[in-house]
């Protein structure tokens, strides 16, 4: 079995199925992006295992795995082959230990060239950690909510450009409305996981595009090594008419379910205070979307203010657009950073 550390084991798996032999519930929790999950032991079949480790000895917890093993060893087998066509194949557990190890060698018996990691996941996340500590020349856009700064960032990554889509790997729109018509959120290690997958395509020593964001997007936390990145870079401010602002929101949310937008309001009324939040709800209620908008608007306007005067050490460059041209201003965008 071909043995690699965490750093050739990242190389080599860009090319080749990664396995993950974990319980679900680790799987869940975090694994290594794009990484096909055959467990080993389900989740109470572990538990059980680690408790005969603790409470009776290492031999008699290896006896009840082995029994575990040898019920399963048909399904692992037909699970590889419903999954993995490839000859060559990666490998990891959480620590590189006897799970794959022996799902490594049972594998082999099965014809596959088998990678495996040493330091197993663990290894994985102490890599992507420090992987937020590397200095990425990061080009902000800003600008007020609905000034379609993601429209324009999708036009950027259409180009030759690096684009990096926070909001897109954290399944959320960043807002308390960010949740609707979105696929569940990752796990905000599974989130840093595949952040920094993404990142590791990336060349450092060009320029990376992305929206400004809060800390928080949703339930999932952006690395503080890179969220201090972020804080302290050049900002693309960019500045249309508030009703310009509030006839895109419009567009891009009024098509939900009133429920779901009354609730979502509901979740800032401490923010938007009382009468506010009251208001907003009754304009829902009565389909005048304009009204709402205009209204919640405030809170978001006065909250990104906030945030831009907390931002230190960077250039601000602000941008006015008359017209709702995304690949037009994406294009100006490039021009201007040239």
């Amino acid at each position: 079995m071909n043995i690699l550390i965490i750093q050739e084991f990242i190389k080599i798996s860009k090319h080749l199925p990664i396995i993950d032999v974990r319980t679900p519930a680790e799987f869940s929790d975090g694994h290594i992006t794009g990484a096909i999950n055959i467990p080993i032991f389900s989740s109470e079949e572990r538990a059980i295992v680690g408790t005969k480790y603790k409470r009776e000895s290492r031999d008699t917890a290896i006896a009840k795995a082995l029994e575990y093993i040898a019920e399963k060893t048909d399904h692992y087998l037909d699970e590889l082959q419903r999954l993995v066509p490839s000859q060559e194949i990666c490998i990891y557990c959480w620590r590189g230990g006897m799970r794959s190890e022996g799902m490594g060698h049972l594998f082999q018996t099965a014809g596959k060239k088998v990678y495996r990691l040493v330091g197993g996941y663990k290894a994985y996340r102490n890599y992507v950690l420090d992987s937020f500590n590397t200095e990425y020349m990061l080009i902000v856009i800003g600008g007020m909510t609905g000034s379609g700064k993601t429209e324009i960032l999708e036009e950027i990554g259409k180009t030759n450009e690096q684009m990096l889509d926070l909001e897109g790997i954290a399944n959320h729109k960043g807002s308390a409305f960010g949740a609707l018509g979105q696929a569940d959120q990752p796990t905000t290690q599974q989130f840093e996981n595949d952040l920094a997958a993404q990142l590791n395509i990336f060349d450092p020593e060009r320029n990376i595009w992305l929206e400004d964001e809060s800390r928080m997007i949703g339930r999932v936390k952006i690395p503080d090594d890179l969220f201090v990145q972020i804080r302290n870079t050049t900002v693309i401010k960019i500045e249309v008419s508030k009703e310009n602002r509030i006839n895109r929101l419009i567009k891009d949310y009024a098509k939900f379910n009133k429920t779901d937008l009354i609730n979502s309001i509901n979740n800032i009324s401490r923010r938007l205070g009382g009468l506010n939040t009251k208001l907003a709800i009754v304009a829902i209620e009565a389909e005048d979307y304009y009204k709402a908008t205009d209204i919640i608007l405030d809170y978001y306007d006065k909250a990104y203010t906030y945030g831009l005067e907390k931002r230190k050490d960077q250039t601000i460059i602000p941008i006015k657009l008359k017209e709702d041209n995304p690949q037009k201003t994406a294009n100006k965008l490039i021009e201007l950073i040239e």
